[in-house]
């Protein structure tokens, strides 16, 4: 229900793009032919033909089963917008959130996701900053709770309320909102929009493949795509890697810059330029050791590392093998150049600190990823990291995951879809995201996936928000004139208001209070650095300085195809990302 959400937003910006692909080798950019965000194909403004409080006498009976129904509708303001607030249960307890403008309603509909495990109402929408038909109140807003109250993932003891969090509650709030639009204003919304992050990117491309006639445009960031894995294997390696024999972390939160400033003097300069940002992770080619402490320098806190925090650093870079094979159980690890991310993630600021890593695996290993739940005292010393404890997983992979390349049918519906990931998120790799969408190009073939499908990487953007690099940007704006006038995206306009700045927003999951502590800074206070602003460009272009210009600025930038190719390394779930049948339960 928030208009001028873009004030509360991890992510929003301007945009440019334009009708054609970008050629392969290196151009230069004509300025003018980037522009800010403007008005998209004009949809005529729909007043209600009901009053508001009326709308509590739609039965949604036959959408969400018996004892479904609109708990209340309210005039309300929002931002300064008349408002229609109506929130209802979907049985048996999916809850949901409508917001309907009573004046500004330009027909389009767009639902929102939510991180985490969810278990609440988000009504946030990123990716969207500086998107004029947002701004002016253009859209009826809807979100799900996901079927649970409360961020835990004790509802996972429920076989239904598990159906519930993989599909059913963002499927069946599509069909309600819709419902209830067409009964607020007389006709239905003349097009259909969802833009989720991290689980809220999950339940975006579940709707794309699963209900593929839902949407018109689909949104989908650092989805957490390969949710069994994800939660199961990969935090819970990360929580434990960086532990010693006591329990205690070995790498904390007061080292990461020293590694990650080791990572930019290594990297930094791969792409022709020194910018504290890596343009691809996947040619840096690092090793923790070059810190190792020689004899006779400070083993504490000094400038260098310890053989423990370099083996806890090579760990964390590598991801979980199995230990009789050593192949690999995840399909990558943080990238080279997220260091600072990891930070309360699964690097505490004290060694005796709780992190996230540990505390989102936990949830999932006792509640939710196994087709039955192991005792509720299950701790992570309890789960033995190799093929065996991944074959678990397969089971439920058909009902949480959401890695079928087959977007056929949405395609054929006139489905468009935009991919975007931060290539420094330390929660979920962005290598997930490439395979996604190398494995849709290998199943449609890259004519006819071009045509429905784009992929936006983000130098030093952490998980949804937040980072070292320009992370502010409008991908709805887009979005809207690729399905209203055909206008397919090229390059997006991604800006930064301070370099080295880093923010949460939405999308990013909660972390632990103690967290919260800064890093501490190797230098002195300096005042925000100007705004610098840089193109990115579909996947596989990447943006390369033209070598003149002011840096900062996106005209200086080109877009140039990468000489190498990168095939996506082998791993236990490769198959994952083949088509499959959903399951229901």
């Amino acid at each position: 229900m928030m208009l001028a959400m873009r004030h509360i937003l991890l992510v929003g910006g301007l945009l440019a793009y334009t009708m054609t692909s970008a050629p392969a080798q290196t151009h230069s950019i004509d300025a003018g032919q980037l522009s800010p965000s403007a008005p998209t194909a004009a949809l005529g403004v729909v007043t209600p033909v009901r009053n508001c409080a009326d709308l509590t006498a739609v039965d949604i009976a036959g959408i969400g089963g018996p004892g479904s129904q609109v708990v209340s509708a309210k005039e309300a303001l929002s931002h300064g917008v008349p408002v229609c607030a109506v929130e209802g249960v979907l049985t048996p307890s999916i809850g949901f959130k409508v917001v309907l403008p009573m004046q500004t309603w330009s027909q389009r509909f767009l639902q929102v996701g939510c991180g985490g495990l969810c278990g609440r109402v988000s009504l946030e929408v990123g990716a969207a900053e500086g998107c004029v038909p947002l701004d002016e109140g253009g859209f009826v807003l809807a979100s799900t709770d996901m079927g649970h109250q409360g961020t835990g993932g004790e509802f996972g003891r429920d076989p239904q309320k598990r159906a519930d969090f993989a599909y059913r509650a963002v499927h069946l709030t599509a069909v309600a909102s819709k419902a209830l639009i067409r009964a607020f204003y007389g006709r239905g919304a003349a097009r259909a929009y969802f833009t989720g992050c991290s689980d809220g990117g999950r339940e975006a491309l579940v709707e794309a493949q699963r209900y593929p006639d839902d949407f018109d445009g689909i949104i989908a960031g650092a989805p957490a795509l390969n949710f069994q894995v994800q939660n199961g294997l990969y935090h819970a390696w990360q929580a434990r890697s960086n532990q010693a024999a006591d329990g205690k972390a070995i790498l904390i939160a007061s080292r990461l810059p020293l590694l990650h400033r080791a990572v930019l003097d290594r990297c930094d300069g791969l792409d022709g330029q020194v910018d504290g940002l890596i343009s691809d992770p996947r040619v840096c080619r690092f090793d923790s050791a070059v810190l190792l402490c020689h004899p006779g320098q400070a083993q504490n806190g000094g400038d260098c590392l310890t053989a423990a925090e370099v083996k806890a650093a090579r760990r964390l870079y590598d991801g979980p093998r199995d230990p009789t094979t050593g192949k690999r159980l995840t399909i990558a690890g943080p990238q080279p150049g997220s260091e600072l991310g990891w930070a309360g993630v699964f690097v505490p600021a004290r060694a005796d600190q709780p992190i996230f890593s540990e505390r989102i695996a936990l949830d999932a290993l006792r509640n939710l990823i196994f087709e039955s739940n192991p005792p509720s005292t299950f701790a992570l010393s309890d789960l033995h990291i190799d093929m065996a404890a991944f074959d678990r997983l397969r089971p439920l992979h058909p009902l949480y995951d959401a890695t079928n390349p087959d977007l056929s049918a949405f395609a054929a519906a006139g489905g468009k879809l935009i991919l975007w990931h931060g290539w420094a998120d330390p929660h979920i790799s962005p290598i997930n995201t490439i395979a996604y969408h190398d494995a849709v190009v290998a199943l449609l073939g890259e004519e006819r996936t071009d045509a429905f499908e784009r992929l936006y990487l983000f130098p030093g953007l952490h998980h949804c928000s937040g980072g070292e690099g320009p992370g502010q940007v409008d991908l709805l704006t887009p979005m809207i004139d690729w399905v209203e006038k055909g206008i397919a995206p090229h390059a997006v306009i991604a800006r930064q208001a301070g370099q080295g700045t880093s923010s949460s927003g939405f999308g990013q999951p909660s972390r632990p209070s103690s967290a919260a502590t800064p890093l501490p800074d190797d230098k002195p206070s300096e005042p925000p650095a100007k705004t610098r602003s840089r193109p990115v460009y579909p996947y596989p272009l990447r943006a390369v300085y033209a070598g003149r210009g002011d840096p900062d600025q996106v005209s200086s930038y080109a877009p140039e195809t990468p000489a190498v190719s990168h095939a996506m390394p082998a791993w236990a779930g490769s198959d994952f990302y083949r088509p499959y049948q959903p399951r229901l339960h």
